[in-house]
Order: C-alpha cells, then sequence, then structure tokens
C-alpha cells in the first residue's frame, strides 16, 4: 500500500515568519533587504497571499536559504556547518551609482553587527546617510583605492588599509582611480 499523498501546498507563510523571527528581522527589515513591501509579507506570514516565484526568490535570498527551505513542508534540523554559495549570497545591487554591495553577515545580527563586501565601479561611489547614533564603519580596502569622506573629512584609502569614521553623519565611499576596488565594510551599531 502507498502512503497517502499531501496535496496541500507548503505553508510558506510559517516558515518565512519563523525564519525571519529567528533572524531577530521585522517586517520593515525583511521588506528593505528583500525588496517586498511589507503589506505583501504580512499577507504571505498570514497564509493570505502565495508569493510568486520571483518573489520567494528574493524572500530565500534575503534570508539567506535556498529557495527549497521556504518551500519544504518540514523543518530541517539545523546544520552544524552553514555554508553559502555565491548565488545565495544576498546582494544590494546599486548599478546606477557603480556599486554592489554583498551582505555577508548573517540577517540576525543586522542592526547590531553588518558586514558586506563592497564592490566599486571607477567613479562609483557609495552615498550613505546618517545611521542610528554611536554607530562606527571599519572600511578595509581589498583591491584599488577608496576616499572615505565624512562631513568635511576626506581621506584615501589604499589597498590593505583600513579607515575607522563615525557613521552617524551622512558618508560617501567612492572610487577615484580608473579600475574597480573592492573593500569589506563592518557597521557596528551602538
Amino acid at each position: 500500500m502507498k502512503p497517502p499523498v499531501n496535496n496541500a501546498p507548503p505553508e510558506v507563510g510559517a516558515t518565512l515568519q519563523r525564519l525571519r523571527l529567528a533572524r531577530g528581522l521585522t517586517l520593515e527589515d525583511l521588506s528593505r533587504i528583500a525588496g517586498v513591501s511589507k503589506s505583501m509579507l504580512s499577507q504571505i506570514e498570514r497564509e493570505k497571499a502565495n508569493p510568486t516565484i520571483a518573489i520567494t526568490w528574493r524572500l530565500a535570498n534575503a534570508l539567506g536559504v535556498p529557495i527549497g527551505e521556504l518551500l519544504a513542508t518540514e523543518t530541517r534540523e539545523v546544520e552544524a556547518i552553514r555554508v553559502l554559495d555565491a548565488h545565495e549570497t544576498p546582494t544590494l545591487p546599486g548599478h546606477h551609482a557603480g556599486y554592489v554591495l554583498r551582505i555577508l553577515g548573517p540577517m540576525e545580527l543586522a542592526g547590531k553587527y553588518e558586514w558586506y563586501e563592497l564592490t566599486l565601479a571607477p567613479g562609483g561611489e557609495l552615498a550613505s546617510q546618517a545611521h542610528d547614533p554611536g554607530t562606527h564603519e571599519h572600511l578595509t580596502v581589498l583591491h584599488g583605492a577608496l576616499e572615505v569622506e565624512v562631513g568635511s573629512g576626506k581621506r584615501k584609502v589604499k589597498a590593505g588599509g583600513t579607515a575607522r569614521y563615525p557613521a552617524d553623519q551622512d558618508h560617501v565611499l567612492r572610487n577615484g582611480g580608473k579600475t574597480e576596488a573592492k573593500a569589506l565594510l563592518v557597521v557596528v551599531h551602538r
């Protein structure tokens, strides 16, 4: 005798909410990271709406999980060592400004400690508004050179160098060179 077939669709909403809460993210946080409206996320979590494949893919990327995990009907055991392949790393493309920001840190640390891989094309810049009071950034240039501008101050940082600066005021990271620059960016919220 064959076991009964489960024809019920997966409960994406319950899985989404479990993963979001496990990472300490609010609906607003996930909305910003995934580029999906807060109201749509709320409807999905309450099983009032089914996400499209495109939205499911964006949510999986934002949460740093394979798309199949959002569609799974059973809870998986937590792996002792979790490896994200390059295509699973959430990315914030800023092609209009000449940057790509890969989110390397786990989502559950967002708002506390965040780390990114920043790639800036020649002439590209990442301009940020002031973060919460007490926030600091640490930028280590891996390739090329970058200019850091905070308030009225500007400093150039060459490959291998690290700049540490207050990020609770407007700040800009700029590549004035002729080649692509790459850096690690760590944000520490107080």
